[in-house]
């Protein structure tokens, strides 16, 4: 793998922290600018929308400009939004700053996997983008924990600021490593890339994204919870395990990536089957602690092995027609998936059976997704058969 591929890395890994290590920061900021915990919590839903908004938007508006210079662009965009939440004096400011910090994320990684593809042959475009993905699965391992220790014995702020410094890090390397387009970029109409965007296949693999991870985070949002109350697990014993799912995260994300190399196909059924057992499964496991403990990590494995095929699945569907937002897009996919899960499973806790089910609910949607494969796959065959006929 190129060199220049890890610089997209480092951009991934600074993103990876930012959506999520605040997290970890909700009583600290709440106890500061004094809200309510429930009103800190909505800094993550602000990201998820920014995420959402900011990926269709900023992807046509720069579908013209140089790759790199769009990359080098949306990490300006990353380090100012992340000094901004360092330097926000209320909560209203704040959530401005993690409104601004988001709209770089989508087109960044949908940018981003477009550039990775176009640095290595052809039969490794997946595992190229697994490898970028590995900067965010990295930031869950290590960059969160780390982030979270920084702002809890120092101040919340000190993390952003330490973010802040990741940004211009990774400013840095793409600017040194990351090579020009060979090529200016072809010239598109955003009206025509929308059309594109509303193929039938594309949507459905958008669709495909979205239920994956709603079944992932309609179970990971709470596993804290889970762990306690349902295994019997220790508050304490909680972060260790959390390692677990992050060490299953980055065997996933790049064992779904060589499966994506050898068949797309297979790999995107074979994933979002694993995601579907191992959900079901895990509302059996959670009553051993050992078992558990290792299906946590299952989840972690399967959740991101799907990511490289899901990813190349949307890409090919657009078929050369708007890229860059296709790809952009199923990055927004994944963050609605993750606001939707969250949400079910919010339901499930208050409302349905409770929070012992929250898997077996959960591994509805990636068997949804499954539906909505067959459902492409044939429509596939049929244009197939019809294209041999004429």
């Amino acid at each position: 793998m190129p060199l220049a591929l890890y610089a997209l890395t480092a951009g991934a890994f600074g993103i990876g922290v930012t959506e999520f290590v605040i997290m970890g920061l909700l009583i600290d900021v709440g106890q500061d600018l004094h809200v309510s915990i429930a009103a800190a919590g909505l800094l993550i839903s602000g990201y998820a929308l920014g995420v959402v908004v900011g990926a269709p938007v900023l992807t046509s508006i720069t579908n013209r400009w140089p790759r790199k210079t769009t990359l080098l662009g949306l990490m300006a965009i990353f380090t100012a939004g992340n000094l901004a939440c360092a330097l926000a004096p209320t909560y209203e400011l704040l959530m401005a700053a993690r409104l601004l910090t988001a709209l770089a994320h989508g087109t960044f990684f949908g940018v981003g996997s477009v550039v990775a593809t176009g640095l290595v042959a052809p039969d490794k475009k997946a595992s190229a983008i697994a490898v970028m993905f590995t900067g965010l699965t990295v930031a869950n391992i290590l960059g969160v924990p780390a982030g979270t220790w920084l702002g809890q014995q120092f101040g919340w702020r000190t993390t952003f600021w330490a973010v802040t410094v990741i940004g211009l890090v990774a400013f840095a390397v793409i600017a040194a490593l990351v090579p020009k387009d060979k090529t200016a970029p072809e010239a598109s109409d955003w009206r025509a890339d929308l059309k594109a965007m509303a193929r039938l296949p594309v949507v459905l693999g958008l669709a495909m994204t979205v239920l994956g991870y709603a079944g992932v985070f309609a179970v990971f949002t709470y596993i804290a919870p889970v762990l306690t109350e349902i295994t019997g697990l220790s508050d304490a014993s909680v972060s260790p395990i959390l390692l677990v799912f992050g060490g299953g995260l980055v065997l996933g994300n790049l064992v779904g990536g060589k499966l994506a190399d050898r068949n797309l196909t297979a790999a995107a059924v074979g994933t979002l089957t694993a995601l579907t057992i191992t959900l079901g499964l895990m509302t059996f496991a959670l009553h051993d602690k050992i078992a558990a403990i290792v299906f946590v990590g299952l989840l972690g494995a399967t959740a991101f092995a799907t990511v490289a095929p899901l990813q190349v699945w949307v890409l090919q569907k657009a078929e050369g027609a708007g890229q860059s937002l296709a790809s952009s897009l199923n990055i927004a996919a994944f963050n609605l998936g993750n606001a939707i899960g969250a949400w079910v499973g919010g339901i499930t806790i208050d409302h349905g059976p409770g929070l012992a089910y929250t898997p077996v609910i959960a591994m509805i949607f990636p068997l949804i997704a499954l539906g909505l494969t067959a459902i492409a796959l044939r429509l596939d065959s049929s244009r197939a058969a019809r294209t041999v006929t004429a």
